[in-house]
């Protein structure tokens, strides 16, 4: 099965009795029930779903069917489907960071699943940013020490273009993605909800971020 992800920046819901960490929609019931059929002993298996890291405003997720035995103390372990018909385990160590989310079929015909969580990940968790200088310095510092390095890894990077200061309530900053970044169809989702997120919050002067991005270019450009 193939999974993606979908958050939003809401408040993170506290546990209530009775309420799954992760609901499952029909949908993605029949999909994932359709897999199970195919193992040797379907009733004995449960969905797994955990949270394996983060990337920018986006957690990873890993999901697969498991052994209800297998199940340890902590977890959240629950049924799914008006009869119970599947098992769901989400382990202690996600459980506070799934709270109120839903696993889905995308609203596209790409087939998979789609976990959407209301709590995304604290982008600048762990970092210790040298946010000293100017604005130009201190939004560099933030796009080489928290930014680049997760678009590196798609082979692409975001660079400061410019900043528009026209007083302390109105300071746009432009930023561009190049290499594998620039063309490609996500790159202006990865800036609207990655970059702007991460910039505004580790810089609150900042009030808009732009993309100054030539989508028209690269090797795969949605914009022509």
């Amino acid at each position: 099965m193939t999974i993606s992800s979908s958050t939003k920046a809401d408040t993170p819901p506290e546990a209530s009795p009775g309420v799954p960490v992760l609901a499952v929609t029909e949908a993605a019931l029949a999909t994932v029930l359709e897999v199970r059929a195919s193992e040797d002993d379907p009733g004995s298996m449960a969905l797994k779903v955990a949270i394996t890291g983060a990337n920018m405003t986006e957690y990873a997720y890993a999901l697969e069917l498991a052994p209800i035995a297998d199940a340890e103390d902590g977890d959240a372990v629950y049924t799914q489907g008006e009869h119970g018909e599947l098992t769901v385990i989400i382990p202690a160590d996600s459980i506070s960071r799934m709270l109120g989310s839903t696993l889905d079929v995308p609203s596209s015909s790409d087939g998979g699943l789609v976990i959407r969580n209301p709590n995304p990940p604290d982008p600048l968790a762990g970092l210790d940013l040298d946010l000293t200088g100017e604005l130009p310095e201190k939004v560099q510092a933030v796009l080489d020490q928290a930014i680049n390095p997760a678009l590196a890894a798609h082979g692409g990077f975001a660079r400061l273009v410019g900043i528009e200061d026209n007083g302390p309530d109105d300071k746009k900053v432009f930023v561009m993605m190049g290499g594998g970044c620039q063309g490609c169809a996500a790159s202006a989702l990865t800036l609207q909800d990655g970059i702007r997120s991460m910039l505004l919050e580790a810089l609150p002067e900042i009030t808009e971020v732009l993309d100054a991005t030539d989508h028209s270019a690269g090797e795969n450009p949605f914009y022509t």
